[in-house]
């Protein structure tokens, strides 16, 4: 076999913050949801992704070698 998989590597969430800081929200206009780290200083999301299905979710937690909830 000439090439072999890999894992993908895990990204490193910001620093200061883990999985208890991770929280989706929600636009009142179009009702997009977005997920990220929200920054307690700022109440801002960093690192924030567009959420369209459960699985996006998941590999949004998996991302960061966090295992999604249940």
């Amino acid at each position: 076999m000439l090439f072999s998989r890999r894992p993908p590597k895990c990204q490193a969430p910001p620093a200061g913050l883990g999985k208890d800081d991770i929280r989706t929200q929600s636009s009142i206009c179009t009702g997009e949801t977005t997920v990220g780290f929200l920054d307690p200083k700022t109440g801002k999301l960093l690192q924030a992704v567009v959420v369209r299905t459960p699985q996006d979710l998941a590999d949004f937690y998996r991302s960061y070698g966090f295992e999604p909830p249940q």
